[in-house]
């Protein structure tokens, strides 16, 4: 061997950032946490394509009946946030025998937020549609799977909980098989019960809730079975009775409390946004279906992320590491807005093909598209402000973001559509604008006191 020859030794591998660490956890929570948002949305999607393929006064009419049933699918998810918050903070302090009583406590409240939304929805909501001056067929004809999509709420809040805890415990993947099983089932129950297969009559809008709520069901068993089943299931404390713990049980419903009013302010008034369309006409409702549901489909992915960022940011909170709740909530806002540009690009350019899936109806494609192009610029600072709100309750912050949901939504967004689409004669599309001006408005208020409390704790570390 030459004298001069140089043995090769590999070069040690450079330590990976903690701004790298933060973003690959992040994706690696975020990745199936999406997909299962997505099925959540995938679900609604489907109902609506196949009701609209249908006919167009079915979707219509399924339209006005899940708006108000939105209201309480979305409160319900808010007041239920605190399972997993609590969930990863027990994580993060080294505490995981005490998730299963953050557990038993939410399956509690949430069977009793099940009921209690579904005799609501029930008793006010046919009502409330005859009251607000819709055309009578518009609202005679959502009264019926408006009740139907009532009887599901009591499933749909305890699979909820049972998601938010495995989320919680950084396991999404049974929960993302779980929602796509779901979906086939809510696939096949569409085939069958809304254009009547097999000798059925056709049932329509009402065929459409049915496999709501079928699916809903079966997605409730998969996750009930797969949570008992866990290996780990007593040493998380799942069979336990907890000990009585009145400040946590205090705190997992503060959380709730703030995340569900800050729910109910955005989804009220974007199902409000459904009642200045249905004063528009019944196919301006159809249009604003479509509009609300494509956006929705895209919002998975954010909301997926700021499951993810509620999740690193809690860990954070419960081992007290102020650094890193700041790091982990701007890596992922800096994540979400590449994530909504990305969606707004690739919306643009196919907006008419995404118009044509939902219906055939040429005077609905005419009011559809244009509409999908406005909702291209709200993608992103909507992303950004759902992720942000996270990132706050996760670090103790409740009720800025209500707060802030109340301006923007409550106060801002309902008066701006109805002055744009009616007196300023926009229609769809001027509500769409006032979407896109309240999203900027929301954004800019969380970031800025996400900001606030990282010079706090910088401070006090000082």
């Amino acid at each position: 061997m030459p004298s001069d020859a140089v043995t090769s030794v590999p070069s040690p591998e450079r330590p990976r950032s903690p701004l790298m660490l933060d973003l690959i956890e992040l994706l690696r929570l975020s990745g199936p946490v999406v997909l299962s948002r997505l099925g959540i949305m995938v679900m609604g999607l489907t109902d609506a394509i196949v009701v609209g393929r249908f006919s167009a006064e079915q979707l219509g009419f399924h339209a006005m009946a899940w708006a108000p049933s939105s209201v309480f699918v979305t409160m319900t998810v808010g007041l239920l946030v605190g399972a997993q918050v609590m969930t990863s903070r027990a994580i993060g302090a080294g505490r995981p025998h005490d998730t299963g009583a953050v557990l038993r406590r939410g399956l509690v409240y949430a069977f009793w937020i099940g009921m209690a939304s579904a005799v609501s929805l029930a008793l006010l909501g046919p009502p409330l549609l005859h009251a607000v001056h819709l055309p009578k067929a518009l609202a005679d004809g959502a009264t019926a799977p408006m009740i139907v999509f009532s009887l599901s709420l009591p499933l749909y809040a305890l699979t909820v909980v049972l998601s938010f805890w495995l989320e919680g415990l950084s396991r999404p993947g049974p929960v993302t098989i779980a929602m796509w099983v779901a979906n086939a089932v809510n696939l096949a129950v569409n085939l069958l019960l809304v254009p009547g297969t097999f000798g059925l009559p056709a049932l329509g809008a009402v065929g459409g809730a049915w496999a709501t709520f079928v699916a809903r069901a079966a997605l409730l068993i998969m996750l009930a079975v797969y949570v008992l089943r866990l290996k780990d299931a007593r040493a998380l404390g799942i069979f336990d009775k907890p000990a009585r713990d009145l400040p946590a049980s205090i705190e997992q419903r503060r959380i709730g409390y703030g995340a569900g009013a800050s729910n109910f302010f955005e989804v009220a008034a974007f199902a409000g946004m459904s009642l200045v369309a249905g004063w528009i006409g019944g196919l301006s409702v159809a249009a604003w279906a479509v509009v609300i549901n494509v956006a929705a489909v895209i919002f998975m992915l954010p909301l997926g992320i700021s499951t993810a960022t509620s999740v690193q940011v809690g860990r954070a909170f419960g081992s007290r590491d102020p650094a890193g709740m700041t790091r982990a909530g701007w890596v992922a806002f800096a994540f979400t807005a590449v994530v909504g540009l990305v969606a707004a690009l690739l919306l643009f350019p196919l907006r008419e093909l995404v118009a044509s899936a939902y219906t055939a109806d040429p005077g609905a494609i005419a009011l559809i598209a244009p509409a999908l192009a406005l909702t291209c610029l709200f993608l992103a600072p909507d992303a950004v402000q759902v992720v942000a709100a996270q990132a706050l309750r996760a670090r103790g912050e409740v009720w800025i973001p209500t707060i802030t949901h109340l301006i923007s939504y409550g106060v801002i967004m309902g008066p701006l559509a109805w002055w744009l689409a009616i007196p300023m004669g926009l229609g769809v599309n001027g509500i769409v604008w006032s979407v896109i001006v309240t999203s900027f408005v929301s954004m800019a208020f969380l970031l800025g006191r996400f900001r606030m409390l990282d010079v706090k704790d910088r401070g006090l570390a000082g």
